[in-house]
């Protein structure tokens, strides 16, 4: 639940500082708003590589497991691989 918190957190940041640049890109009459932009385009950058590193580092750990269609298309997947296996053993039998 931590990790799903964090990761929320860091969108609503990300959508934030994008937010932030757009403004400061609308009123660019002077070199400071275009340093503005250029500031919060690269803390948006930032806070997307740290979020997509602890995600991997999340899901390599364990901390974080997928539930969507992909996990639930591998747990198919899964099942049907297994399946031949049982049979081949059971008819050996």
């Amino acid at each position: 639940m931590l990790i799903k918190t964090i990761a929320i957190v860091a969108f609503i940041a990300i959508i934030a500082s994008l937010g932030t640049a757009l403004f400061n890109l609308v009123r660019s009459k002077d070199p400071e708003h275009s340093r503005k932009t250029l500031r919060a385009l690269t803390v948006r950058i930032s806070l997307s590589l740290l979020l997509l590193i602890g995600l991997i580092v999340a899901y390599s750990t364990g901390l974080f497991q997928p539930q969507g269609i992909g996990a639930r298309i591998e747990q198919i997947h899964a099942k049907q691989a297994q399946a031949p296996q049982d049979n081949a053993t059971a008819t050996a039998q």
